[in-house]
C-alpha cells in the first residue's frame, strides 16, 4: 500500500465511511473506524495513516482506551479536537457498557458478571474493587466501589465489602478487582483476601458467589478455581 495515498484517491468502496455504510461497522478494521472519527489527516498523511500511526503508538484500542486526554493532544496530528473526539466515542463506549436495561441483569456465570465491568476496569490503571449486589434470584441490584489502591488483606476492611450489601439487603455478592498489568492471574495475596471474604460473608449469612480478577480482555473466577473458597 503507498504510504502516501489521499482517501480521496482511493475508490469509493474502499473509504472508511463509504465501507461502514455498504458493509455496517462491525466489519471495519480499528483504524478505518478511528479514521472516521478524525475525519481529516495531516500533511504527508490521511486519516486512515494517522488512525494506523495511533494504534501504533498507544499498542491497540486498549492502549488508547487508557491514554488521558493530555497525552492525546501532545500527539503530533491530534490536538485538542481529534482528541475531544477520540475521548468521547471511548467514554460512550464505556456508559454503554454500563447503561442499566430496563430490568437489571441476571448474573448467572462469572463470564456474566466479567463483561459487565470488562470495559471500563480492563483500562483502568490502579486497582479498584467493586462488588455486585444481588438478590435471591441472582438479578443485580447494584454495583459498588470499595477500594482503589494494592489489593492487600492488611488495608482491606472487610466490614467495608459488606456494607452495602446489608444496607441493600442483598443476598449475595460478587467481589471484582482489577490488574492494571493486563494478567488476571490471582496472587497468593488474591486469594487470602477472598478466603477472608468468603469467611465473612458466611457469619452474616450473605453468600459470596465468586470473586473475579479482571486484566486486559480476559477474567479470571477464583471460584471456578477454588482459590479461596476451599
Amino acid at each position: 500500500m503507498n504510504p502516501h495515498y489521499r482517501i480521496t484517491e482511493l475508490a469509493s468502496s474502499d473509504r472508511p465511511r463509504e465501507r461502514l455504510a455498504s458493509l455496517g461497522a462491525e466489519v471495519i478494521s480499528n483504524a478505518e473506524l478511528i479514521a472516521i472519527l478524525l475525519r481529516s489527516g495531516i500533511k504527508g498523511m490521511n486519516a486512515l495513516q494517522l488512525a494506523q500511526e495511533i494504534l501504533m503508538n498507544f499498542g491497540g484500542l486498549h492502549g488508547l482506551h487508557r491514554t488521558t486526554y493530555e497525552v492525546l493532544c501532545s500527539m503530533k496530528g491530534i490536538g485538542p479536537a481529534k482528541a475531544a473526539q477520540l475521548k468521547a466515542a471511548i467514554e460512550l463506549g464505556r456508559r454503554l457498557s454500563l447503561a442499566s436495561p430496563s430490568e437489571q441483569p441476571s448474573i448467572n456465570s462469572p463470564e456474566d458478571a466479567a463483561a459487565l465491568l470488562m470495559y471500563e476496569m480492563g483500562a483502568l490503571e490502579n486497582e479498584h474493587m467493586r462488588v455486585m449486589l444481588l438478590d435471591t434470584r441472582n438479578k443485580l441490584i447494584k454495583i459498588v466501589e470499595i477500594y482503589r489502591g494494592s489489593l492487600n488483606s492488611s488495608l482491606i476492611r472487610i466490614g467495608e465489602v459488606f456494607r452495602d450489601a446489608i444496607r441493600a439487603s442483598a443476598a449475595s455478592i460478587i467481589v471484582v478487582h482489577n490488574h492494571p498489568s493486563g494478567d488476571p492471574t490471582p496472587s497468593p495475596e488474591d486469594i487470602a483476601v477472598t478466603r477472608e471474604i468468603v469467611a465473612a460473608g458466611k457469619l452474616l449469612d450473605i453468600e459470596v458467589l465468586d470473586h473475579i480478577i479482571i486484566g486486559k480482555n480476559k477474567s479470571v473466577s477464583l471460584k471456578s478455581k477454588n482459590f479461596g473458597f476451599e
